[in-house]
């Protein structure tokens, strides 16, 4: 990422957070009769993230902004039946807002269109909810998916002429797993051949594990250049199944996500990239936006772009900026913005391998 980049990112999270704030009184606390609830959907627990990072952040974010507001959590468990049962509970019990990232954008639409009906905000987070949503918080998917080719052919090196390729992509029942895979092969067709390609439902590592041990059944470890993971939990199951194939000599494999399991495995050349997000931006981008419209604000006030759903068009969003981390950035990246620290990441058995990355304390 760009210092200018940067610059205009802190920028742009620094005015939503400020809108939200002036909707308090000149940044002022509220009393906290005059708070309402904030619902927050999330869609499985199979990601690290969405315990790990969003739910907690998003969370601190909505009780800094607006004292009085509380946040109503549920979790979909990869259960989309369940997640629409969610949200129409959460509209039944009085929530003025709700912060969803759905577990199938398109089968929530229906659900979306209620809350609509009875007057209550949703805004999308991390994927874009088809029906009535009143504003976007998420990361271009498409540039995503070509960070990982490109760097992905960057660490084939040679072998990226012609070199056969595994993907693993996403979950196909959201828009974004066929977005990053449109984004990588806008890299790689033409460059590698494409030799198996797996959907993985749920974005599971053991549907992940499963799809490679079959990969590498079909082709022979040795015939793999290259494996397109499209995130991280995906890149676990494919790590797996090559421990498993007796592999010592591991092929570039793509990530996202920037999960500490990947960042170690990254450090024991285990795993290429990963594709780290500002999680804490994302959040605090979506609270401010939430408690926003929550007090009766325009969303279009905090947004930066708008984006159209296969429903909805002009929908006010915030898109941030997604940065590839390899080996050699993991400081620059992650350790020096407060991600982790060396001593978080850099375990008793990681030790030489921090070293040689330069990672010390």
């Amino acid at each position: 990422m760009t210092i200018r980049r940067q610059q205009v990112l802190a920028v742009l999270t620094a005015a939503l957070v400020a809108i939200a704030l002036a909707s308090c009184g000149g940044g002022g606390q509220r009393p906290a009769r005059d708070g309402f609830t904030v619902g927050l959907l999330l869609p499985s627990r199979a990601v690290p993230r969405w315990e790990h990072s969003d739910r907690p952040l998003i969370e601190a974010q909505v009780r800094r902004l607006c004292p009085g507001c509380t946040v109503e959590y549920a979790n979909a468990e990869n259960d989309v039946t369940r997640q629409r049962q969610q949200l129409v509970s959460m509209v039944t019990k009085g929530a003025k807002v709700i912060v969803l990232d759905a577990a199938d954008t398109r089968a929530v639409r229906s659900s979306v269109q209620e809350a609509d009906r009875a007057g209550v905000k949703v805004i999308a987070y991390d994927r874009l909810a088809e029906g009535p949503v009143t504003g976007y918080v998420g990361f271009d998917a498409l540039r995503i998916g070509r960070l990982q080719g490109e760097a992905l052919l960057k660490g084939m090196g040679r072998r990226a002429g012609g070199g056969d390729v595994v993907m693993m992509n996403g979950d196909p029942s959201g828009p974004n797993a066929a977005r990053y895979k449109k984004g990588a092969l806008s890299v790689l067709s033409g460059q590698v051949r494409v030799a198996r390609s797996y959907d993985t439902l749920d974005w599971s590592t053991q549907n992940a594990h499963g799809n490679m041990s079959a990969a590498i059944a079909a082709l022979g470890p040795d015939r793999i250049d290259g494996v397109l993971a499209a995130n991280d939990s995906i890149a676990a199951g494919v790590v797996a199944a090559l421990k498993s194939a007796g592999v010592t000599k591991f092929p570039p494999v793509t990530g996202q996500d920037a999960d500490l399991d990947a960042v170690r495995r990254i450090v024991r050349g285990e795993q290429y990239m990963t594709v780290y997000k500002p999680f804490k931006d994302e959040a605090a981008a979506a609270a401010a936006m939430a408690v926003s419209v929550g007090r009766g604000e325009d969303p279009r006030d905090g947004a930066t772009t708008t984006t159209d759903s296969p429903t909805t068009a002009r929908i006010p969003s915030v898109l941030l900026t997604a940065e590839a981390v390899t080996v050699d950035d993991i400081r620059r990246v992650l350790v020096d913005h407060g991600v982790y620290t060396v001593a978080r990441i850099c375990t008793p058995g990681l030790r030489t391998a921090c070293e040689r990355a330069g990672l010390t304390p």
